[in-house]
């Protein structure tokens, strides 16, 4: 579903402006506090729309600040991780200890559990992503290490190559149909998931390679497992996990189901094994059919599973 949210403060009267402008932020984000030098012009737009779980908006707004209090924050009971990618003009985005200076271009994200206050020096425009913090699938000591860091692409990095990525992503959300538009969205999370992981310096990916194919091979036996639970474990994206296994020249379900095989072909030729049967052997790492057991076991080693017991056997006996 994609629902607009649409406010121009020079459209009321001046005395209701700054009312109207704290109001629209509020509903539309979480509950803040706005103040602006009346002594000193100033205007306000916003255009947000809804995609599901996902909210992009624009704003358009100075000079002012915005504030989310440590009692307002209590209160409020909205928790998202707001996304501030700057487009023209500055922004000091100030949480947790930490201000991100942000200019066109930048990127930081805040987390809207905790107080933070955004300093407009003079007008900017920003564009916000609000994303529910169980889709980022960080943990919360690193998303409160995240918070208030600029992300800026000239760095290089991951960053170089997704923020374009995400910009024109969400430029394409009103062009495509309501499935594709659920696509993007999911997409979008994504990249920003892995752009934050890049910032507060996630796991090396030969760590995290082994750290995951080691407690891949500590759950074979799981009919069930599938690439989503591999991705929630590790706090990473489904997407990031597809492409750490492309780089392997392989697939998720593809390495699976090799190590499966592997380990009861090494269990069959075992002497204390034999009592069990084929299917059993073959329960226990994780296939639920006999018959593409044997079929995938004999594509793979060139032989039936009986046949490699058999031989198997022969060999210890000589």
């Amino acid at each position: 579903m994609l629902t607009a949210v649409s406010c121009a403060t020079r459209d009321l009267a001046p005395g209701d402006r700054l009312d109207a402008w704290q109001r629209v932020l509020s509903r539309t984000f979480v509950d803040v506090e706005v103040t602006v030098d009346r002594d000193r012009p100033w205007t306000g737009e916003l255009a947000a729309r809804r995609l599901g779980a996902l909210q992009i908006a624009t704003e358009d707004f100075g000079p002012g600040t915005i504030l989310r209090g440590a009692r307002t924050a209590a209160a409020d009971p909205r928790t998202h991780i707001l996304v501030r990618r700057q487009l023209a003009g500055t922004a000091l985005l100030l949480q947790d200890g930490r201000t991100a200076e942000l200019h066109p271009g930048g990127l930081a994200f805040h987390d809207a559990r905790r107080p933070f206050r955004i300093v407009l020096p003079a007008r900017q425009r920003a564009r916000i992503l609000m994303v529910p913090r169980a889709l980022l699938r960080l943990e919360e000591r690193q998303l409160h290490a995240l918070t208030a860091t600029a992300v800026d692409g000239a760095e290089g990095g991951a960053a170089a190559l997704l923020l374009p990525l995400l910009d024109g992503l969400v430029d394409e959300v009103t062009r495509v149909t309501a499935a594709g538009r659920e696509q993007l969205a999911r997409t979008v999370v994504d990249i920003l998931a892995t752009v934050a992981l890049e910032r507060i310096g996630g796991p090396p990916e030969s760590a995290l390679w082994e750290r995951i194919t080691a407690s891949v091979r500590a759950r074979l036996g799981e009919p069930g497992l599938a690439p989503q639970d591999i991705a929630d474990q590790h706090a990473i994206s489904l997407r990031y996990l597809h492409r750490l296994f492309q780089r392997q020249g392989t697939t998720v379900g593809a390495w699976i189901r090799a190590r499966r095989l592997e380990a009861a072909h090494e269990e069959l030729a075992l002497p204390g094994a034999a009592h069990r049967s084929i299917a059993a052997v073959a329960a226990r790492w994780g296939f639920t059919s006999p018959s593409h057991f044997s079929r995938a076991f004999r594509e793979t080693y060139g032989m039936s599973p009986a046949q490699w017991r058999r031989a198997a056997g022969a060999v210890q006996a000589d």
